[in-house]
């Protein structure tokens, strides 16, 4: 069920499911989305007795506001909004830039992040020159690239459905905006804390990889997974086979089999 509330003068959209379970996991979405990407294993999260909070970040869907420029920015937002709600502790979940936000909150609130669940993740998360470019001057380039790296090839998906999947990718994009992508691309490539806040948690981490991915590839992962082992808390790697790095549109289902590891 779609709610909103007000937060730092500005309206904030998110749905919720199942309120009265605990704890709740938030999932975050990554840069120039919405939370319309999580739909599908908020369904099915929710389908197993899970609270389960899907906002739009600020300036992204239906929220109010500019984009943050900065992920510890956009990490203090979500923190922020957890208090808005209530939350003394919760799980974490986030995509892509998504979980660099995840990466920054756990370090600023370690006591609140029960579990941190980094799907799609690098740290730390180089944009190509030629994307960043793209993002801020020719908008569809951009929206082709990331299409092209986000999804498994057709050999694997099928023609029919990878044109689907990139048809509602783009429309996403166009939807939250050039500039909006524009910033959070800057936002996850400027952002070099990752390794150091991966040093620093010490609670039980989800390392949640797509075989395929070509934009955060599993074989780029090993220096976050080191420094998530070196914090000391554990650690729990897993690779999805046939998806790419928007694996929660892919196969939501397994999605949610490894965000439900603890349960």
């Amino acid at each position: 069920m779609t709610h909103t509330l007000q937060l730092d003068g500005h309206r904030v959209a998110f749905d919720e499911s199942c309120p009265a379970a605990a704890p709740a996991i938030l999932l975050i979405h990554g840069a120039g989305h919405d939370r319309g990407v999580w739909q599908a294993v908020a369904a099915g999260l929710a389908a197993a007795g899970r609270r389960v909070i899907v906002p739009d970040l600020p300036g992204h869907g239906d929220s109010e506001g500019e984009a943050n420029g900065t992920v510890d920015a956009m990490a203090a937002w979500v923190l922020a909004f957890a208090d808005a709600l209530g939350l003394e502790r919760f799980e974490l979940a986030g995509h892509s830039m998504g979980s660099l936000i995840g990466l920054a909150a756990a370090t600023a609130a370690p006591a609140r992040i029960v579990r941190l669940h980094l799907l799609g993740s690098l740290a730390p998360m180089p944009v190509a020159p030629l994307l960043l470019e793209a993002a801020r001057n020719d908008p569809a380039q951009a929206h082709a690239l990331i299409n092209k790296f986000s999804f498994a090839p057709a050999e694997v998906l099928g023609e029919e459905r990878r044109r689907t999947l990139e048809a509602g990718n783009r429309a996403r994009m166009e939807r939250n905006g050039s500039e909006t992508l524009a910033r959070d691309l800057t936002a996850c490539n400027a952002w070099q804390e990752g390794l150091a806040a991966a040093a620093r948690r010490d609670g039980p981490t989800l390392l949640l990889c797509g075989a395929l991915d070509r934009m955060t590839p599993v074989k780029a992962v090993g220096p976050l997974h080191e420094a998530l082992q070196a914090g000391g808390g554990e650690v729990r790697r897993v690779e999805l086979p046939g998806c790419g790095h928007a694996m929660q549109e892919v196969d939501p289902a397994a999605v949610v089999r490894a965000l439900l590891w603890r349960d």
